[in-house]
């Protein structure tokens, strides 16, 4: 049975610092990033507000993606957050619903 995989990313305030990250749960990975239960780079740099996502059939697709990202320079990442949500709003309260 395949698990749904999910790359998302996450910024402290528009073109602020960004974080790129995987998880098969997304709902729940936000929710632990904006509540600081996450030791490490996001809670150290207030990293919280989800301004970007894409959803995978398979988790090891979602790996793959994040690790091409990763290897991104800064302006294809900003590129790719502007062409979905051109305002930086927090896209939290649309998983939510």
């Amino acid at each position: 049975m395949s698990k749904l995989g999910y790359v998302y990313i996450l910024t402290s305030k528009p073109n602020g610092t960004l974080y790129i990250g995987v998880t098969s749960d997304l709902l729940r990975r936000i929710y632990q990033h904006r509540n600081n239960l996450v030791e490490g780079f996001t809670k150290k740099h207030g990293v919280k507000t989800l301004v970007y996502y894409e959803t995978y059939d398979e988790i090891s697709f979602a790996i793959q993606r994040e690790k091409e990202m990763k290897g991104w320079n800064r302006a294809w990442k900003i590129k790719l957050i502007e062409s979905d949500n051109p305002t930086w709003r927090d896209l939290f309260d649309d998983i939510c619903a």
